[in-house]
């Protein structure tokens, strides 16, 4: 059974989320959201997290990630695209997370 969650934006929107799940697509890994800011609709939202990113990292801190930790930054930067994004008509666009993104957001989880 799915579970919704909440996040209060600094966008000043409240937005509902679930996890729908992830696959592989080309050069990347899709996590896939159901998002809604206003309790009546939804729409996907996905977070493309670039396999040579990843690689990279790993390479530089000689340690692979996890699927949860893959997670993790995935959910993370669907956070910080609530977050930097305006208006929720934004959230349609893919949020990509590039090298440095995995850098900011494995520091702050203390992940590194």
């Amino acid at each position: 059974m799915r579970r919704q969650k909440t996040y209060s934006a600094q966008s000043g929107y409240v937005y509902q989320y679930y996890y729908e799940g992830h696959r592989e697509v080309s050069q990347a890994t899709e996590y896939v959201f159901d998002v809604s800011a206003d309790r009546k609709s939804s729409f996907p939202v996905s977070v493309m997290l670039d396999h040579g990113a990843v690689l990279s990292w790993q390479q530089t801190h000689e340690r692979d990630l996890n699927s949860t930790e893959r997670y993790a930054i995935a959910k993370m930067a669907l956070f910080r695209a609530f977050d930097d994004r305006p208006r929720p008509e934004l959230m349609r666009e893919q949020v990509r997370v590039p090298l440095e993104r995995i850098d900011e957001i494995l520091n702050d989880l203390d992940l590194v």
